[in-house]
């Protein structure tokens, strides 16, 4: 591919070029990033939406002098595009050679690792006093938008950036979306600050003590670097708030500003409908027709979801059709738990479902709102487990964070029917609050349901001797495997328990295990050091059983493929009964 964008290098090369030249260089970049985007998949709305923003600012500041920090990095891949990587974008076989977030180990031109919202403005403040300390005098950059205004970390980086004072200047990228619509009535303060030219009365920004400048054509060039060069070098923090279209250059994107949120790879507008017909039974779907019924026969049950819908699958004709018993907070995991707190204790039956990675955000909510006030919340977590995956979005630490809570139930089912008499049983119960591990595949297993009179209780799949596989969730199909492997081999006929609950022991049942078990092997997708495995090993720690934990190392492991980390973490059938055969013969 010729042009322009073949000749950057380095944010050098943009500051050289001319007006018309930045305008050729947009349309380069959005024809780039569409053609590749949909091959690999990834952030393709609001990518399309901040290209001459990310193109006039190179063009204003001289990075990486100047910091430059992006908020969630939903909007980074121009900016990827214009400091050394773009071969991640012009050719195919450097496809995914680079993460889809701001990542310091790829460039310089990247400060933080950035995968959640709502941070720029907070990691901002840091450098800018950590410049002003040092005596420099560089520019400091803080890329806000996409709904990230609505987390609270938000409010708190905007409220002490005018008491800091100095130069900080914060790019409020106003698509009037997130990543579905927005939520929170600040959203409509920048409604009218949109229909006024910023000029209205009411200010968000102007009453946090913040200067302020508003770009109404937040996709012109000529605009952008306009208003970055009337505040580059500004002595004073500033908001410059610039309307934006997600999606644009892109029809379809632009007239579905929330799928195309985020596409898969190999994404076809056109084929899309379609092929959603031929997609197998989720458990987002299971989740969403259960609910359906149970809200209609009880308008107590209320729906509750911090801002990223499309993980959980709450999709758009789900959410309207809940009515009032929906409640979008925006991007404010800590909100929503707490909320959902309120809600449990005003007589209400709240459910609120959220992503693994997302859930991280809300931990001291889950322990004062939820667990020390023993607030009757239902807590659906999705996206819990090992995937190949960025690191900023692992959802492994979800049982040792829940897990580990006095007052709340963890519960982990491993097939439907266990999945939906937990769900029905902590909707109406009233003692305590309930997190539920939601699997992601839908095993094809018994039809055992959970006993909600011993909701600490665990399941015999199968009674053996020798050995014992306690599975925490959906790893009972690993069990099993195991288990086969080590029949057919060894002629040994092993115990397969799935522990369904996470937060407390079926103490019965384990003691029972002494009488004619010598090991016990416990298997759980998520990390080791905290989790559930240790807990058992604890647990038999005085007695002479022998305990195997299977799991994840505490560690980030970035983009490595599924099966890759299997065999790391010997998750394996074959590596686990090989081990269990080694230490037998050591036996």
């Amino acid at each position: 591919m010729g042009g322009i964008l073949q000749r950057i290098q380095s944010p050098a090369d943009v500051r050289r070029l001319s007006l018309s030249q930045l305008n050729e260089l947009a349309d380069e970049v959005r024809a780039a990033l569409i053609r590749t985007v949909v091959v690999t998949g990834g952030h393709l709305g609001p990518n399309l939406g901040f290209v001459e923003a990310t193109i006039a600012l190179h063009h204003v500041f001289g990075f990486p002098t100047d910091k430059i920090v992006f908020d969630v990095s939903h909007q980074c891949y121009t900016h990827k595009m214009l400091t050394g990587r773009k071969r991640a974008f012009l050719d195919e076989s450097h496809y995914g050679e680079f993460t889809g977030f701001t990542n310091p180990n790829e460039s310089e031109y990247d400060l933080f690792r950035a995968g959640h919202t709502s941070q720029s403005v907070s990691l901002a403040c840091g450098l800018a006093k950590a410049r002003d300390l040092q005596g420099a005098r560089h520019n400091v950059i803080a890329v806000l938008g996409d709904g990230s205004l609505s987390g609270g970390e938000a409010f708190e980086g905007l409220d002490n950036a005018a008491e800091l004072g100095g130069n900080l200047i914060v790019v409020f990228n106003d698509n009037d979306m997130s990543i579905a619509p927005n939520s929170g009535g600040v959203y409509a303060n920048l409604a009218e600050l949109r229909a006024s030219n910023g000029a209205c009365e009411q200010n968000f920004f102007r009453a946090l003590g913040l200067d302020y400048r508003y770009v109404e054509n937040g996709n012109s060039v000529e605009a952008l670097v306009a208003a970055f060069e009337q505040v580059r070098d500004i002595d004073h923090p500033i908001v410059v708030h610039i309307h934006t279209t997600k999606g644009k250059g892109y029809e379809w994107a632009e007239r579905n500003p929330e799928a195309a949120h985020m596409i898969p790879p190999m994404f076809d507008p056109k084929a899309s409908a379609s092929a959603a017909k031929e997609v197998p039974l989720t458990y987002q779907q299971i989740t969403r027709d259960y609910l359906s019924k149970k809200m209609a026969k009880d308008k107590s049950v209320v729906v509750v979801n911090a801002g990223a819908p499309s993980g959980v699958g709450l999709t758009p004709e789900f959410r309207a059709s809940c009515g009032a018993q929906f409640v979008d907070t925006g991007i404010t995991e800590q909100h929503a738990a707490a909320f959902s707190a309120g809600l449990a204790r005003g007589g209400a039956k709240p459910v609120f479902m959220v992503m693994a990675t997302f859930a991280q955000r809300a931990f001291d909510q889950f322990v004062q709102e939820l667990g020390l006030n023993r607030s009757p919340a239902t807590v659906l977590i999705f996206g819990a487990g090992f995937y190949d995956i960025d690191a900023t979005h692992a959802g492994t630490f979800d049982v040792v964070l829940t897990g580990n809570v006095p007052g709340i139930t963890c519960l982990a089912p491993a097939t439907r029917q266990e999945y939906l008499s937990m769900l029905d049983w902590s909707i109406d119960q009233s003692e305590r609050p309930v997190v539920i591990r939601v699997p992601e595949k839908v095993l094809s297993g018994s039809d055992h349901a959970f006993n909600p009179k011993r909701p600490g209780g665990w399941h015999v799949v199968e009674r053996g001797k020798g050995i014992a596989f306690l599975s925490l969730g959906s790893t009972v199909e690993l069990a099993h495997r195991a288990s086969s492997l080590l029949h057919e081999r060894d002629g040994i006929s092993a115990s397969i328990i799935e522990a369904l609950n996470y937060s407390s022991f079926d103490e019965p049942l384990l003691d029972s295990l002494l009488g004619d078990h010598d090991m016990v092997v416990t298997l759980e997708a998520g990390i080791l050091c905290g989790g559930f495995g240790e807990k058992v090993a604890r647990y038999f720690g005085k007695t002479p059983m022998r305990v195997l934990c299977y799991g994840g190392k505490k560690e980030f492991l970035d983009r490595v493929p599924t099966e890759e980390f299997f065999k790391i973490y010997h998750f394996t059938p074959e590596d686990i009964a090989a081990d269990i055969e080694a230490l037998l013969a050591q036996m």
